[in-house]
C-alpha cells in the first residue's frame, strides 16, 4: 500500500459528434471510467493527462480545462486500498478513433444523456452526476467532491 495519496488526472473528452469518451477496465471492476492516471515526479498535470490519454487511447487533446478534483480513501470500487487525488480535466479531441492499450477492454462514446444510465465505476457515477446538474453545454464549472465509500 502506497504511504501517501497518490495525485492522478482524468480526462473528459469530447470528441467532435459532442460525445464523452468512457473506457471500461478490470482496474475497476470492469466499469466504465475516463481515461487517466498518474501523475510522474516532475512532470505538469497538463502534461501527464496529454500523456495518459494518449497511451490509453491514442487520441491528442486540446482545449483542456480544469474541471473537477475529487478525492477517494480506500474505495471498494477500486481493486486495492488506495487514497486517490482525482484532478479532472475537460478536453477535446478532432478524432473518434479509439486505439486501446492494455489498460482498457474497451470503450464507448457516450451522449451526455446516456453516461448516467451506464455501468459506471470508481467515482464516475458521482462525477457526471454532479456535472449534469451544472452543465447543459459541457461547460466549465469546477466542483470538489470527497467520494469515500461507493
Amino acid at each position: 500500500m502506497n504511504r501517501y495519496p497518490e495525485p492522478t488526472v482524468g480526462a473528459i473528452i469530447v470528441n467532435p459528434s459532442n460525445k464523452i469518451l468512457l473506457c471500461k477496465s478490470s482496474k475497476w471492476h470492469d466499469k466504465y471510467v475516463i481515461p487517466g492516471g498518474h501523475i510522474e515526479k516532475g512532470e505538469k498535470m497538463e502534461d501527464a493527462l496529454k500523456r495518459e490519454v494518449k497511451e490509453e487511447t491514442g487520441l491528442d487533446i486540446f482545449d483542456i480545462e480544469l474541471i473537477s478534483l475529487q478525492e477517494s480513501i480506500y474505495s471498494k470500487t477500486f481493486r486495492e486500498d488506495r487514497h486517490f487525488i482525482f484532478i479532472d480535466f475537460l478536453c477535446r479531441t478532432n478524432d473518434s478513433k479509439v486505439i486501446l492499450n492494455d489498460e482498457a477492454d474497451e470503450y464507448f462514446w457516450a451522449s451526455l444523456d446516456e453516461i448516467t444510465s451506464l455501468d459506471l465505476g470508481g467515482y464516475t457515477r458521482q462525477f457526471f452526476t454532479e456535472f449534469n446538474k451544472k452543465n447543459s453545454a459541457y461547460k466549465k464549472h469546477i466542483f470538489y467532491q470527497y467520494v469515500g465509500e461507493i
